[in-house]
């Protein structure tokens, strides 16, 4: 039939579940009540000594019960509190025979791990090095519970056992662009008509002191450290940093038709997905925001919409200098003249940025703007760039119903993503 069909003669693709944890707490009630009233998540970090660090204060989800204090457990049981909210929510039970997309961090063992293991290894000897002696003592005494904290592939494997997945589960990393790109998977998976649904799932408890030390070493981290919730200020002039974040989100995407015909609930519609790599650097985007404006342009295209359909963008917005300046420009590139009338905020101000997780996380908020009419603030507005015009809907929530939504996750690496999702099919 073609109501369910898109432009393009492709399946219509629905969100029937969400579930969803950050610093704000566990569930999407929750989530949404803290995050449309401007409270901040973001607070001093407890989990490692933080002495004589230039960043001290993280958006860490530490209210999760864990068996064992690793990155690999972490995103493991943030992504089963998430998937288990989402399919209740989507109404589905016992096995969900379709296929995981998972979004996972690039995990290594903790620094604590790597010391007992070297006090364990048998003494360097002019052959051997470092390497050579950990595996020699991991021959010795077989540890599994570091074994499995060194692989992050573990996750997906222990998902797909507990919510019965179909097929082999697939783990990607796409930095901040991860938890889109597994969405944009799914997407993809019902469109070409190999599954009527798709399991998408975004992760990241991966904050350890090594990862702060190293985007602190890049210059990416806000040092203003006193008070925490003042910290992650994006679009305003004295920014200087993102704050590093924990989270994870789920969300059940199926076929409109599908959905429909068991009589699942329709929480929105991805519209359009879209995709570009900036070569420029490692770290920093291109100067000119070239991939950027061809990610949005592309995510519109395939969404089959104009630049005038969208009501509010859900920015990646991270506070840092230059990534805020450059959003801002690829912006105006799109929408021209009419962007200071869109309001445009940023979740990163409340939970800091989620990693892994974030673009799936923000997809989530996204969906949530629609369906309650209320658009989140970005808060710690208060000394505005003056080269960046926006409405970002200051410090406080407004209440307006917008019927599509723009989302980006713009990463390191060069990974660009943005999704166009929208309430109702066209």
């Amino acid at each position: 039939m073609t109501a369910y069909k898109d432009h393009l003669g492709r399946p219509i693709v629905a969100v029937t579940g969400m579930g969803i944890i950050t610093s704000l707490g566990q569930g999407l009630q929750d989530n949404w009540n803290a995050l449309s009233s401007g409270t901040s998540g973001i607070h001093g970090i407890t989990r490692f000594p933080t002495d004589g660090l230039s960043t001290r204060i993280a958006g860490t989800v530490d209210f999760i019960d864990i068996p064992v204090p690793n990155a690999v457990e972490r995103s493991y049981a943030f992504a089963r509190e998430t998937t288990i909210e989402a399919l209740a929510q989507a109404g589905i039970s016992g096995d969900f025979d379709a296929p995981l997309f998972l979004a996972a961090p690039p995990i290594e063992p903790e620094w604590s791990a790597r010391f007992e293991l070297a006090d364990r290894s048998p003494p360097a000897d002019h052959d051997g090095d470092a390497y050579e002696r950990f595996l020699a003592a991991m021959r010795q005494r077989p540890d599994p519970t570091f074994h499995e904290a060194a692989l992050f592939g573990a996750i997906s494997e222990r998902l797909a056992d507990r919510f019965g997945t179909r097929g082999l589960p697939v783990t990607l990393s796409t930095a901040c662009a991860s938890g889109v790109t597994a969405i944009q998977l799914g997407i993809e998976a019902i469109r070409q008509g190999r599954t009527t649904r798709a399991l998408t799932v975004a992760t990241d408890g991966s904050l350890s002191a090594e990862a702060l030390i190293r985007f602190s070493l890049l210059s990416a981290l806000s040092t203003q450290n006193d008070p925490p919730t003042k910290a992650s200020k994006p679009f305003s002039k004295d920014r200087d940093g993102f704050v590093i974040a924990e989270g994870a989100a789920t969300l059940v995407l199926e076929s409109l038709e599908a959905a429909i015909a068991r009589g699942a609930k329709i929480l929105g519609i991805m519209k359009g997905a879209g995709d570009k790599a900036d070569s420029f650097h490692r770290t920093r985007s291109s100067p000119d925001g070239g991939p950027a404006i061809a990610t949005i342009r592309a995510a519109l295209a395939d969404a089959g919409m104009a630049e005038t359909d969208i009501g509010y963008i859900n920015a990646h917005g991270t506070s840092t200098p230059e990534n805020d300046k450059m959003e801002y420009g690829a912006m105006s590139a799109v929408f021209g003249e009419r962007l200071p009338t869109i309001p445009v905020s940023s979740n990163k101000s409340m939970i800091g940025h989620t990693l892994t997780a974030a673009g799936a996380v923000e997809a989530v908020f996204s969906l949530q703007t629609m369906l309650t009419g209320t658009l989140p603030p970005t808060i710690n507005y208060n000394n505005p760039d003056p080269s960046i015009i926006l409405d970002v809907v200051p410090n406080k929530k407004r209440e307006k119903q917008v019927n599509a939504v723009l989302s980006n996750s713009f990463g390191f690496g060069g990974q660009n993503a943005s999704l166009v999702m929208a309430l109702e099919p066209a």
